[in-house]
């Protein structure tokens, strides 16, 4: 969930000034039916879905906004001279019907989204905009906060209180509060487009993503894939009037799951050209000329800012400060995972030839959409053993209850317990108190697991309330995942990529819940973006902790245990095709860098997008042509959002995990002792003290690379020579 901080400072979204006066409602009882004008009453203010309508949010918004402006502009033109409580902690508290609105809002907008919902976001993207810069550009408020910050340290504030009055100040600073009025009429121009821009790329990538399937006519065609399979490509085309053919459905990512079973090589190549070809080939969600003006402008906002380009303004508050530490980094990996990825490649084409000669056919050289489905191929061949075997070991509920859950148990403490009396706003989702060890109630979590057209792609955690020491709030958080849904009566089975992804998005749900701290601000996840894949990446580990795989990994029909063989194979697989993994994985990465370290004027027209991207991968050293990236521009949303010169997070952040398995590892592994210090150092402190130092605390060390480079299978480009 946005914090007030975030939500003032961070986000771009706003209102303009003029429209504020008529936004209120006019009528008491017009405010006693939204729901968003008081606090819900139900568990924790858990939100009352069964009472939210989509009409609801534009008079929250709109009420929302003219309240907080009203109480900025009372602690700004407050008489009285600034202290922590009549400024900092007024701003904590200020927003409360535009937090409660948006909070719901941007979560449902991601997890189901309807065409008023679209329509909205469109609407308030550029007041929203307007909104945000009319607090974070207000001067008598950011003087306010700068005399706190000049004496912080003389007020008797603990460290929290005393880091809570720089993060005001830096997020000010930041939005332009020292700019000229000039300078920051420009900024609020920047902003108010980027946010409308933003908006639009967004909407055309879920709207292609949604219209780009592949109709099959012949079920003949889908050979490879299983009777389940089969049968959900079905469903997905009776859902679009095309009973009696077969539609493959794509998932934001430029790989499709299918590419691993189709044994029709045409079919492959036409999924996956479908999936890459998105955003760059005209019509109604060509996203290029998006790309190019959003590219200008941030680089053109951080011109004002002061800063070279937008990389360098982005990084400045992130755990990585520089642009050149992150090159430094990227640069390191990408060799060795391009040497591996080619090693992979000879092994794949190794197979190819072999089967083509087999089969008395010419040969053809690896292409992107045979990646998939030949390591398939080699893996069993390596390990005897494939993914077919293992989904029916991976029935969801009891991959998340007798897996995700009994870790936390066993290494926290926690148990959980299903509750049906909570409203939901989809029919896929199901809700969990989760408790302490003592049983008094830590949160509660919805799981939202299932794929569908009213759905962004991607997996992702969000919280609805975030802890607060100030509020006295428990947390409210929701995993979302985009699982292909079987057809009714069928059991969900997943892949080990999926399971995997179960573990990590509740890694980001347990920092959300174990927060301890004062302030809103500093509530669970609310850490530098390059700090907070680290605790999720760190959950992944107990998925295949043999303990706890063998209490989750069995038969969905019989109950039987998987084979302790195909536990050791599993286990013996794990740094396999982590050569394609790594370096799909760097080619968004430093895409992404290569976007944001350009001055406005090195810009690509919109005809050019696409030629930049070559460019920028072969520049980088990254650029292997049977491995994309695992986002092109044209439909790379995280970058298009928060991740915007961030993407390089998710590898920054493993470096930090792999350092700490490696510390769990040294010391017992899964222990409750060990948990506990997890917790207590790491987990529960959210973004109230500096991440590098809050690692530190935990690990007793700086982090180092060489545990990253084990994990993924790498070694340094002159070993591997």
């Amino acid at each position: 969930m946005p914090t007030r901080l975030a939500l003032a400072l961070a986000l771009s979204l706003g209102l303009s000034a003029p429209a504020f006066a008529d936004a209120a409602p006019n009528a008491a009882t017009a405010q006693a039916a939204n729901p968003f004008f008081a606090e819900s009453a139900l568990p924790l203010h858990y939100p009352a879905f069964d009472r939210i309508a989509d009409s609801d949010f534009a008079p929250a918004f709109d009420a929302g906004m003219a309240q907080e402006l009203e109480e900025v502009e009372a602690i700004a033109n407050n008489p009285a001279a600034a202290t922590f409580d009549n400024t900092i902690l007024a701003m904590e508290r200020s927003g409360a019907i535009l937090q409660r609105a948006r909070t719901v809002f941007s979560a449902l907008a991601g997890a189901d989204t309807n065409d008023a919902r679209k329509a909205l976001q469109t609407q308030y993207a550029t007041r929203f905009a307007a909104h945000r810069d009319a607090i974070a550009l207000n001067s008598k408020l950011f003087e306010r906060i700068a005399a706190l910050y000049a004496q912080r340290n003389d007020l008797g504030l603990d460290a929290e209180g005393v880091r809570l009055i720089e993060r005001y100040y830096e997020n000010f600073e930041r939005g332009g509060a020292r700019l000229s009025d000039a300078d920051k009429a420009k900024v609020k121009a920047i902003n108010a487009e980027l946010a409308e821009l933003g908006a639009k790329f967004n909407l055309n990538v879920l709207n292609e993503v949604n219209s780009s399937y592949i109709v099959v006519e012949d079920v003949a065609e889908l050979a490879g894939l299983s009777e389940g399979q089969i049968a959900a490509t079905a469903e997905a085309a009776k859902a679009r009037g095309l009973e009696g053919k077969y539609v493959i459905a794509l998932l934001n990512t430029t790989g499709q799951p299918l590419l691993s079973n189709l044994a029709n090589r045409d079919l492959r190549q036409k999924l996956y050209e479908a999936s890459i070809n998105r955003g760059s080939k005209g019509g109604d969600y060509d996203n290029t000329a998006l790309v190019s003006r959003i590219m200008a402008l941030r680089a053109e906002k951080a011109a004002l800012m002061g800063h070279p380009n937008f990389a360098a303004y982005g990084l400045g508050n992130q755990t990585a400060k520089t642009p050149e530490a992150v090159n430094a980094m990227l640069r390191q990996l990408a060799p060795a995972a391009v040497a591996n990825a080619q090693r992979e490649a000879a092994d794949l084409q190794a197979m190819i030839d072999a089967e083509q000669q087999a089969a008395g056919q010419p040969t053809f050289q690896l292409q992107p959409w045979d990646w998939a489905y030949y390591s398939e191929k080699v893996r069993q061949a390596k390990y005897n053993f494939d993914e077919s075997q293992l989904k029916p070991y991976f029935e969801i509920t009891r991959v998340l209850e007798d897996g995700v859950f009994f870790a936390a148990e066993k290494e926290f403490g926690l148990s959980f317990k299903q509750r049906t009396d909570l409203p939901v706003y989809h029919p896929d989702v199901t809700v969990y108190d989760v408790f302490n060890a003592d049983g008094s109630q830590l949160a509660i979590f919805l799981f939202d697991p299932y794929a569908r057209a009213s759905k962004r792609g991607g997996a992702w955690m969000n919280a609805y309330v975030s802890q607060s020491g100030l509020t006295g709030d428990l947390p409210v958080v929701a995993n979302h995942l985009n699982i292909p849904k079987p057809p009714v009566g069928q059991p969900t089975l997943l892949t080990w990529d999926e399971v995997t992804t179960t573990f990590h998005e509740f890694g980001h749900a347990l920092h959300g819940m174990f927060s301890d701290v004062k302030y809103p601000s500093f509530a669970g996840t609310a850490v530098p973006r390059d700090f907070v894949e680290f605790p999720s990446q760190v959950n992944e580990m107990w998925a295949d902790e043999p303990t706890i795989l063998a209490n989750y990994a069995k038969h969905h029909q019989t109950g039987d245990a998987m084979p302790q063989a195909l536990l050791d194979k599993v286990v013996a697989a794990a740094k396999f095709n982590q050569g394609f993994m790594t370096t799909e994985y760097l080619g968004a990465a430093m895409l992404d860098q290569a976007w944001h370290q350009i001055s406005a004027g090195q810009v690509p027209a919109p005809a050019d997008v696409i030629a930049f991207e070559r460019k920028a991968l072969e520049d980088a050293g990254i650029y292997y042509a049977p491995v994309p990236p695992r986002y092109r521009t044209t439909y790379f949303s995280h970058i298009m959002g928060g991740y915007s010169a961030g993407y390089y997070a998710y590898i920054w952040s493993e470096v930090l995990d792999a350092n700490t398995q490696q510390w769990f590892k040294q010391n017992g592994g899964l222990t409750r002792a060990n948990g506990d210090h997890f917790r207590k150092t790491l987990l529960s402190r959210g973004g109230s003290a500096d991440a590098m130092q809050i690692f530190r605390d935990f690990a007793g060390h700086e982090p180092q690379i060489g545990p990253l480079l084990e994990k993924r299978g790498l070694v340094p480009a002159d070993a591997a020579q």
